[in-house]
């Protein structure tokens, strides 16, 4: 709002001391500029893709460890817990079900609407007096 009035301080005087000394008369146009902005607005996804899954049989392997030790610790006190843990081991590896594959995984996105906007940016005014061309920027 200080610039309008700046601006209409500085064509009144140039007015009033063109008509004061006789001078030639001032003419002027004023010019409304433009300028292109993105509005985004946010909105939420849920996204999901196949991933690999691995056949990860530890956990069978160990329960099988486990329970062919104590089974053959049973049979012989010496060595048997050895033998028994490692043919266990084995045989819980083996009858595994764990398989690799795929599993369907999902996750939540923010992607956005994007709009172009033409918006207000400036105003100038030019005019020309005694052969001299002036420009004013200003907003509105």
């Amino acid at each position: 709002m200080e610039s309008m009035k700046k601006l209409a301080l500085v064509i009144a005087g140039v007015l009033v001391s063109t008509a004061a000394f006789g001078q030639s008369s001032v003419n002027g146009t004023v010019t409304d500029h433009y300028k292109s902005v993105i509005s985004r607005s946010p909105y939420n996804v849920e996204v999901c893709t196949e991933v690999a899954t691995s056949g990860d049989r530890t956990a069978d392997t160990i329960v099988g460890t486990i329970i062919g030790g104590v089974v053959g610790h049973q049979i012989d006190h010496k060595d048997g817990a050895k033998i028994g843990g490692v043919l266990g081991g084995i045989i819980g590896n083996q009858n595994s079900d764990a398989k690799g594959g795929t599993r369907t995984q999902c996750r939540v996105e923010t992607r956005y609407n994007e709009e172009v906007k033409e918006v207000y940016s400036h105003s100038t005014i030019t005019f020309f007096k005694d052969g001299r061309q002036y420009k004013v920027r200003f907003n509105k």
